[in-house]
């Protein structure tokens, strides 16, 4: 992971930051071996930085938390889930340009 502003979430913190977190959180499930995820890497850096104190954005390594990754059914990768108040108020799968993500971060702020 590039940015600092980028939470590496395990099934250990995954509640704290992504559920109980009182700021919305983008939550990336990726891994190392995928193409398309590495692809989105650079664009959720920047959105991090572009959206630091509204929006946290977390990654989530689906090889080493699979447990993490059956409970919200994460089939194919990257899937991209948007969580507000604890609850997934949008899912999006497969390599999303900067602008769809942008568009679907201003509705979780909003």
């Amino acid at each position: 992971m590039a940015s600092s502003l980028i939470v590496n979430l395990t099934a250990q913190n995954f509640e704290a930051e992504a559920l109980k977190s009182a700021t919305p959180i983008l939550v990336d499930f990726w891994a190392e071996w995928c193409g398309p995820c590495k692809a989105i890497g650079p664009v959720l850096d920047e959105l991090a930085g572009e959206y630091a104190g509204k929006v946290k954005i977390g990654k989530v390594n689906v090889d080493e938390q699979q447990d993490l990754a059956a409970q919200f059914g994460v089939r194919s990768i990257p899937t991209l889930l948007f969580i507000k108040n604890g609850q997934v108020v949008e899912q999006a799968v497969g390599a999303k340009g900067k602008g769809a993500l942008k568009a679907s971060l201003d509705k979780l702020v909003a």
